[in-house]
């Protein structure tokens, strides 16, 4: 699978659910195709914007969706990588805010 194919899948189940890739789209392939590379390198889909520890159960939270998807666009309109996005942060209706790091500190040091 290739970033391109990535993007139609991901798409087709996330929008639906109110979940928006970015308009940076150059920003989103860099993203898609990092995805694909951890899951080449650790057999999931790890977040590329965190240290992966290739423990599937560690990273569990991690796995794109991470966990914390959830709460950063409800809060901020974007996830920490700026994959996921609201309507409202692409349309620029809210301000595009630097989102910060919620997963805990024991989790990124293993």
């Amino acid at each position: 699978m290739d970033a391109t194919v990535l993007y139609e899948k991901l798409k087709k189940v996330q929008e639906p659910k109110g979940y928006y890739f970015s308009n940076n789209h150059e920003r989103v392939m860099e993203l898609l195709e990092a995805l694909l590379v951890n899951k080449e390198r650790y057999g999931y889909m790890v977040c590329p914007c965190r240290l992966a520890s290739g423990d599937r159960d560690n990273d569990r939270d991690i796995i794109c969706p991470c966990d914390y998807r959830e709460p950063d666009v409800a809060e901020f309109g974007s996830c920490y990588c700026n994959l996921y996005v609201s309507r409202q942060w692409n349309d620029g209706d809210i301000d595009q805010e630097y989102v910060p790091e919620r997963r805990p500190p024991e989790k990124m040091f293993f």
